[in-house]
């Protein structure tokens, strides 16, 4: 019994060092990140400063900090920022649906894989920006163009990917679901689903970021609203503030999104450990 105890107490001072090296790896990262941050906009305020850079183009720091207080309280920044991430949520959550539901479909019944095939492949080499002139004149210059085609852009990779990780389960167990007098139903439920969850994951944490740019682009071409507006209509009157101010907001729009999606992630994964 105090051999027990000893090893145990071993293991769990081990344990505890492990995981105190672990937070301060951790910190050092968040350290590093921040500094190369600071460092950035540090240079970036002195180079606008002392001329190094034209700061009517390239802007500095200081000067977005006064455009953002500006545009947050006398522009509607707001508005923008909402509209771009509804539109951009909106188109995720579509695209991400119906292509896992495509996936399933074409997965259950393998001769309709079969007879498309070579359009699924088409369709997704298809550079997609280039339907959203043709979206315009369907659909009209409103919101539905612009979530139509950030679907478009991101529907076929969800549907090849899902649909390739279910192809990719072991024949084996597949098998023997069937063998215990398992159905199509219970292999989709029982282990398909589960098995790739990662697969699912990674193509939420692509979805994510190609919604957003879905979701741009067709801000550009047909909006009056959204961060996407604000670039093209900041652009069009010189104001390079709003531009790169804009830029700078779906950059940190996109990190937060991805990092919610990356903790949902681990969420679901230690669940089914």
């Amino acid at each position: 019994m105090l051999v027990k105890r000893r090893k145990a107490s071993e293991v769990s001072s081990e344990q505890n060092a492990y995981l105190r090296s672990l937070k301060q790896h951790t910190r050092k990262i968040m350290a590093g990140r921040f500094l190369l941050l600071a460092t950035f906009l540090l240079l970036w305020e002195i180079a606008a400063r002392q001329k190094w850079i034209d700061a009517f183009i390239f802007s500095s720091p200081s000067d977005l900090a006064e455009t953002f207080w500006d545009l947050l309280w006398n522009g509607n920044l707001l508005l923008h920022f909402g509209i771009t991430l509804g539109e951009t949520l909106l188109s995720f959550f579509i695209s991400t649906f119906l292509g896992i539901c495509i996936a399933i479909l074409l997965w259950w019944i393998p001769s309709v894989y079969e007879v498309t095939e070579p359009y699924w492949v088409a369709l997704n080499s298809l550079p997609k920006s280039a339907l959203a002139p043709i979206l315009i004149v369907w659909f009209g210059n409103t919101t539905k163009t612009i979530i139509i085609a950030s679907v478009s852009l991101t529907i076929i990779v969800t549907i090849l990917t899902v649909l390739n990780g279910f192809q990719s389960v072991e024949e084996e167990k597949v098998n023997l679901i069937y063998a215990l007098g398992g159905s199509k139903s219970h292999v989709m439920v029982k282990l398909l689903l589960p098995y790739n969850i990662p697969v699912i994951m990674n193509v939420l944490k692509v979805n994510i970021g190609l919604c957003l740019i879905g979701v741009i682009i067709g801000e550009f071409l047909s909006a009056r609203a959204g961060l996407g507006y604000l670039i093209i209509y900041g652009s069009q009157i010189f104001r390079m503030n709003w531009v790169i101010l804009s830029i700078l907001i779906l950059c940190v729009l996109a990190v937060a999104q991805y990092q919610l999606l990356l903790w949902v992630g681990n969420k679901i994964s230690n669940r089914f450990q």
